[in-house]
């Protein structure tokens, strides 16, 4: 049923929502020419961010639908990151189809990890998946053959089996990043739209109204950590591609990882799909506005996020969609 602030034409159709689903059409095929109309420095902003949509969707998806509040998503982003180098260095696996095997390996290891984490509740569970991340950062440390507390370098043999100009690694690399950004867009999109989106909407809403209706909670809750496990550490893999290095401070950083995508998250709008490409935008604009600030620029991400909560904990798409914004992801769904 549409909105009835919204007006609707005589055949049904919503002027406001096709609007906005076109723009949303003309960016994505904006984005996707990317590579012949950005810089260099364009290109690698763009591909910075869309990892950022795609850790953000993933974040939103396990404490915006479910309800874990993790900040130690870094574990996976890491651990994507380490099986990647991994796999491409030491298994001669391809560059390209080491992320997604790193993502599967990630989404083995997320299962005993995802068991120990599910005996905590609540604030436990928060703190619980913290630690385990530093407990991944600790165990990358002690791996001499991917450069221990050092960190280790992709090998220019590797980078170039990509392309052999750096210009079309650039373009192979932004295309990997927009189609991990779409795919954890459109993914959650067709979840919500499934059976499984409505057992995460009944337990957004009320947990044991969820459970009297004969959702299995904590089965939903545990496939669904699953499935951000895997979604973050394709992204990390991917990150870690990008950066031709790493170290375990940098792939288990928990103000890089986590904090920054709870912001993103927070200010866009939780549990919404709309929400984290907002937040990613406003976030990207915020950083290059501020980034010289230093300290006060961390001070003010900080005051945002609060008065944000404050003034209307939906966040601004919330906001938005309570003054009659169309909404651009329809999850409803009508079953026959």
């Amino acid at each position: 049923m549409a909105d009835a602030t919204v007006p609707l034409t005589k055949s049904g159709f919503d002027p406001a929502a096709l609007a906005t689903r076109a723009a949303i059409i003309v960016a994505v095929g904006v984005l996707a020419t990317a590579p012949f109309w950005a810089s260099r420095a364009d290109l690698r902003m763009l591909m910075e961010a869309l990892s950022f949509l795609a850790l953000a969707q993933m974040w939103n998806l396990l404490a915006g639908y479910t309800g874990l509040i993790s900040v130690g998503q870094q574990a996976y982003v890491g651990l994507g990151g380490y099986l990647f180098f991994a796999l491409a260095m030491f298994a001669g696996i391809p560059v390209l189809w080491a992320i997604p095997l790193a993502a599967g390996v990630a989404a083995l290891i997320a299962v005993p990890v995802g068991w120990l984490a599910f005996r905590l509740q609540g604030a436990y569970f928060a703190i619980g998946t913290w630690v385990i991340a530093e407990v991944f950062r600790l165990l990358a440390a002690q791996f001499p053959a991917l450069g221990g507390g050092s960190g280790i370098s992709l090998p220019v043999a590797l980078a170039k089996s990509i392309a052999q100009t750096r210009g079309g690694r650039e373009t192979v690399m932004y295309y990997v990043a927009f189609g991990i950004a779409l795919l954890s867009v459109a993914g959650v999109w067709l979840l919500l739209r499934s059976r499984w989106g409505l057992a995460l909407t009944a337990i957004r809403d009320s947990e044991p109204a969820a459970a009297s209706l004969g959702v299995d909670v904590r089965r939903v809750k545990f496939m669904v950590y699953i499935a951000t496990a895997a979604g973050t550490a394709l992204t990390g893999a991917f990150i870690f591609l990008q950066k031709l290095r790493i170290t375990p401070e940098a792939a288990f950083s928990v103000t890089e990882w986590s904090a920054f995508v709870i912001f993103i998250v927070v200010i866009g709008g939780l549990g919404t799909i709309e929400g984290p490409i907002l937040g990613v935008i406003l976030f990207f604009a915020l950083r290059d506005l501020a980034a010289d600030w230093g300290t006060w620029y961390l001070i003010g991400l900080g005051t945002i996020a609060i008065a944000v909560m404050l003034i209307d904990r939906r966040g601004i798409w919330g906001a938005l969609r309570a003054r009659g914004v169309p909404e651009i992801f329809a999850t409803r769904r009508v079953l026959k």
